[in-house]
């Protein structure tokens, strides 16, 4: 289906504005085809937004260039004991006994299953430099990583005045409390803004970051992401790829992510939301990232032959 200009843009901005209103969050999405030429979706793309666990694919892309300056042997191996790692309801933290793993496994098991206990490694490993000298080096000036996982959770612990990580998110859960946390403001935390998400990701895909063996391998591991609960939701056909990256913090739901039809451009859409509840399930809020992604992606696909 093709948008008819810039008619088409337009409209299909307004119905994204009334698809999270309907949801009760605000949202913000950003979206363009992984080309130089061509329109682009925004619904005030370029505010700036928390990331939340977004965060891991910069540093995801930051150990690859790692990798390809021959700085980080990605096969070299670990041992992690989960105890000693940052909670979280996925990968290493929900094990019970020491593990073994590569660096480019653990890379996988942050993306894939957003294992905040392999992000806090991954980062012990490639520091937050790397990761700032990235974000500078392709002009992402409203972008900013501030820290990893373990670093917001004592943040949440500080603001909501608990004793555990486990407190913190009870504490931000209870719909009676209006808490104003440090990792709900973009000039506190790791942010960026939708327009400067989607124009990595369009770099990412056009091999202009890292070398053709580590852009295949990012985008491979991206395409393996287990939730398909916000954009891939909206793309339910086997010949459709979704190659993309949640990040979900208390009241922040968000995802980027490129979407691949057979025969076309990829588009790289972006939504970060902020929901008006607090329930750590609002699926209202997930369907709203899905149907605002199907909307803009709609609107942009083209086939190869066009440009």
């Amino acid at each position: 289906m093709l948008g008819d200009g810039l008619t088409g843009v337009r409209a299909a901005e307004q119905r994204i504005r009334a698809v999270f209103a309907d949801a009760g969050c605000t949202g913000w999405l950003h979206a363009r085809r992984c080309t130089d030429a061509g329109a682009e979706i925004s619904v005030d793309g370029r505010d700036r937004v928390v990331t939340a666990s977004v965060y891991k694919l910069l540093l995801f892309v930051a150990f690859c260039r790692h990798v390809d300056a021959g700085r980080i042997d990605a096969t070299e191996r670990l041992t992690i004991l989960p105890s000693d790692c940052t909670p979280g309801p996925t990968g290493i933290a929900a094990l019970h006994d020491s593990v073994t793993m590569s660096l480019r496994d653990l890379a996988t098991s942050m993306m894939t299953v957003s294992d905040n206990a392999a992000a806090d490694v991954l980062l012990g490993q490639v520091g937050l430099g790397p990761v700032a000298a990235l974000i500078d080096e392709l002009g992402l000036a409203e972008t900013r990583v501030v820290g990893g996982t373990a670093d917001q959770h004592r943040s949440l612990v500080r603001d909501t005045d608990t004793h555990s990580t486990a407190a913190a998110f009870a504490a931000l859960a209870d719909n009676d409390d209006a808490w104003s946390v440090s990792a709900y403001d973009p000039s506190y935390t790791s942010a960026s803004t939708p327009e400067e998400m989607t124009r990595f990701l369009r770099a990412l895909w056009s091999g202009a970051v890292l070398s053709p063996e580590q852009t295949e391998f990012v985008k491979s591991v991206m395409r393996k992401q287990v939730w398909a609960h916000r954009i891939a939701a909206a793309f339910p056909h086997s010949t459709v790829r979704v190659a993309g990256k949640t990040g979900t913090i208390g009241v922040i739901r968000n995802e980027v992510a490129v979407v691949e039809f057979p025969g076309e451009y990829p588009v790289a859409v972006a939504v970060f939301t902020r929901a008006a509840r607090a329930d750590p399930n609002l699926p209202v809020v997930d369907a709203a990232i899905a149907e605002a992604a199907r909307i803009a992606v709609t609107e942009l696909r083209r086939p190869l032959s066009e440009e």
